[in-house]
């Protein structure tokens, strides 16, 4: 295993492999660089002495302003280095062509629906219009389990909070991501059950499901209801002979539909996980498929990295109106911008918001950004895609599968075990995590570090969501997990 990279040759800090201890001397680019303190793993140190005021560059860019005097061999964190971005900037358009080789067609054995659709899997989703019947839902999503068999893989409730004494966009949140998750692929068969009374009841939410079959969704309101377990039970068997007659056939990639997430980062994040998904999306995208990114304020600090590579100057304002409608939410709720990283962030070794921003966005490879899509907008053009949502993990998972990804790729480096309505796959950063959280992990590429080429390991992770995609379970799936969640004014960013 290496001990360090420089990872862009302009460069001024490197970043320790594993923990590296005080009077160590390293070798980068035949200088030798003598450490001065303890590096923790995922931690950056100094390759020449930085100035007071200073950038700090990593991944050839800055990623903060030194606040002192930073020797050479130093251990470069939030103690010394500062943040360098402002608040709303203006923007002009430097495209950057970025044009990807064609890849070869590959194939994945997916369901076919009615209308062109395809799903990657063949589930029973119950969908309660508000919080008042989620345990009714789950009480139905027990019983309905004797009902799993042939090609109908789970039957799965998602219970929510939500759907009444809701005001403005709160509201029309609620009802846009339960009609995307309605017509949902993976969904074999659709209950949609309501209570009767509330704001967002069935006849209201039809408005947002638009034209359905009427095989596949079905409708119950409890208070109509002498047993509404009874009678939803018996709507589901319906469901299931339905889903049941749906099998795997041969699907090119080209029509895949892949949602890229990052939680719990850390120093390799930017390094080996998400470098890996960015040359997976490439992949995907010379093959004709599209992958859609995700967690707009942890774009701040590398969003002009995403606005040169627009394919058009309207792509590129839209970008513009994403990354400043994003700061001006956080304003007016009186929060700070550019507040993050999170505590488990920088002990993991990332300090600034850029440092974080410029690692997030490696998960969008080089591809053209072809589109920027609103909140629970569904995707409508190939390639890649933008999504507004905010930061938080469950949130903005929800919102991939709301806007049509099949499954989530979640690159992380210090775990988490939550999932979200479509197969959530976790990708570790090192090894070390992927050993102790085999439960969790999925992938891992720590790897990257260790004794695999780029080339390898993106090939090896090709082939797994390949096989993930045919039917091959991730972790929080086995484990039972699927979890939704849905942006409100509130939301933890």
């Amino acid at each position: 295993m290496q001990d360090f990279i420089k990872i862009h040759s302009g460069d001024n800090v490197a970043v320790a492999l594993k923990p590296l201890a005080s009077g160590t001397t390293v070798t980068v680019n035949d200088q030798a660089v003598t450490l001065v303190s303890d590096i923790p793993q995922g931690h950056k140190f100094a390759l020449t002495d930085i100035a007071e005021g200073a950038s700090v560059m990593k991944y050839g860019c800055a990623i903060g302003i030194a606040k002192e005097p930073i020797v050479k061999g130093s251990w470069i964190h939030t103690h010394n280095l500062k943040t360098g971005l402002g608040d709303l900037l203006t923007y002009s358009y430097d495209k950057q062509e970025t044009a990807l080789t064609p890849a070869e067609e590959r194939f994945f054995h997916g369901y076919r629906r009615p209308g062109g659709k395809v799903g990657v899997r063949n589930e029973i989703w119950i969908i309660p219009t508000v919080g008042c019947v989620n345990n009714v839902a789950q009480a139905i999503e027990r019983q309905a389990k004797s009902l799993i068999s042939g090609t109908v893989e789970d039957v799965v409730a998602f219970p929510h909070p939500y759907g009444c004494s809701q005001m403005g966009d709160d509201q029309e949140h609620t009802r846009t991501i339960l009609a995307d998750l309605i017509n949902h692929p993976n969904a074999g068969g659709v209950l949609v059950l309501g209570l009767g009374c509330e704001n967002s009841n069935i006849t209201e939410l039809k408005r947002y499901i638009g034209e359905y079959d009427e095989r596949r969704i079905k409708f119950l309101a409890a208070q109509e209801s002498d047993d509404e377990i009874a009678d939803s039970l018996e709507l589901i068997r319906e469901l299931a002979a339905y889903a049941g007659s749906f099998e795997r056939e041969p699907v090119s990639c080209s029509e895949l539909i892949i949602g890229m997430k990052c939680g719990g980062s850390d120093g390799l994040s930017g390094i080996t996980a998400n470098p890996t998904v960015g040359a997976f999306s490439d992949m995907l995208v010379g093959a004709g498929g599209t992958t859609i990114l995700t967690e707009v304020p942890e774009m701040f600090g590398a969003e002009t990295l995403l606005m040169n590579r627009c394919v058009n100057e309207e792509t590129f304002e839209k970008t513009v109106h994403l990354i400043n409608d994003f700061k001006n939410y956080f304003t007016s709720h009186n929060q700070t911008i550019y507040e993050n990283p999170s505590p488990g962030n920088k002990k993991g070794g990332i300090s600034t918001l850029e440092d974080k921003s410029l690692g997030c966005v490696q998960k969008s490879g080089s591809a053209p950004v072809m589109d920027v899509l609103m909140y629970g907008e569904p995707v409508h053009t190939k390639g890649l895609n933008l999504l507004s949502a905010p930061g938080n993990d469950l949130v903005a998972s929800t919102a991939l599968a709301a806007s049509g990804a099949h499954i989530v790729l979640f690159t992380t480096g210090r775990g988490t075990p939550f999932a979200c309505p479509v197969p959530t796959m976790k990708i570790s950063t090192n090894t070390a995590l992927s050993t102790k959280k085999s439960n969790w992990i999925d992938f891992n590429c720590g790897r990257l570090v260790e004794d695999t080429d780029m080339d390898t390991l993106k090939n090896d992770f090709f082939d797994f969501v390949l096989e993930v995609a045919s039917g091959k379970k991730v972790k929080s799936e086995e484990a039972g997990f699927h979890d939704m969640a849905i942006f409100k004014q509130g939301v933890t960013l």
